[in-house]
């Protein structure tokens, strides 16, 4: 892992970006000199890890002492495009765009985030490597964001201890049945009128979480609309379980 650049905010989190290998990515620290548990954290189908809103609970959460990095997915950010994954992404925002049937979505979403769960999972794993070796950073570690990717990790990292979704009613097949053997303690948060994520399947796949505590926080609005008071209540969920 590589630094590249840092700057120290005016609440003291310590912000630096650092590369290992071909993978960008960002660490919030927290000003405070003593080891810091480690959120993982990935926006909704490999937004870059600049996007505002990722960025602001990244900075909330290392303001009330996490650590917290992201990195962004292959494809995605700064990093090289791949044509087949530029089709299957046009694919899929062509259909959403037409009005396209249940099964035609699901197969477009299907094509786009199946490929792209299985290359990300591998580099967060081998991040999470890195991680864990830098002073400062002692664990446990939680997990923030994307469902998709969110589901894989849980099931194949056990150094995952407690993990936040953002509730997404399109979770390839391949996270649906894995769903089942998700058992860390879970908040799983839903947006009741997701015009891009059916709320029946939603509750479905919190239904089939194997977590013994799982627990769904339901709010109105748009998929883009969870309230930020979501972060404050998040930030509760990881204290219990990581400090």
């Amino acid at each position: 892992m590589r630094f590249t650049s840092e700057q120290r905010l005016d609440d003291g989190v310590l912000v630096r970006e650092f590369t290992l290998g071909e993978i960008p990515g960002t660490l919030w620290t927290p000003a405070a000199s003593a080891p810091a548990p480690l959120i993982l954290m990935a926006h909704n189908n490999g937004l870059p890890k600049g996007e505002p809103r990722l960025v602001a609970r990244a900075r909330y959460c290392a303001a009330h002492g996490y650590a917290v990095a992201a990195i962004d997915a292959p494809g995605r950010g700064d990093r090289p495009r791949c044509a087949a994954d530029e089709q299957a992404r046009a694919e899929l925002r062509r259909v959403m765009r037409d009005g396209g049937s249940a099964g035609e979505i699901e197969e477009a979403f299907e094509a786009f985030v199946g490929p792209l769960v299985d290359k990300s999972v591998p580099e967060w794993r081998a991040t999470l490597d890195a991680l864990l070796a830098l002073p400062g950073i002692a664990g446990p570690v939680g997990y923030s964001g994307w469902t998709a990717v969110g589901i894989r990790l849980a099931v194949t990292e056990p150094r995952i201890a407690a993990a936040g979704f953002f509730a997404g009613g399109y979770v390839p097949r391949a996270q649906r049945e894995e769903a089942r053997q998700v058992t860390v303690p879970l908040l799983f948060l839903l947006q009741w009128d997701d015009e891009g994520n059916p709320r029946r399947r939603a509750l479905d796949l919190f239904d089939a979480f194997g977590s013994r505590e799982k627990t769904l926080h339901a709010n109105l609005g748009g998929h883009t609309g969870t309230p930020w008071f979501e972060v404050e209540d998040g930030d509760r969920f990881f204290g219990r379980h990581l400090k």
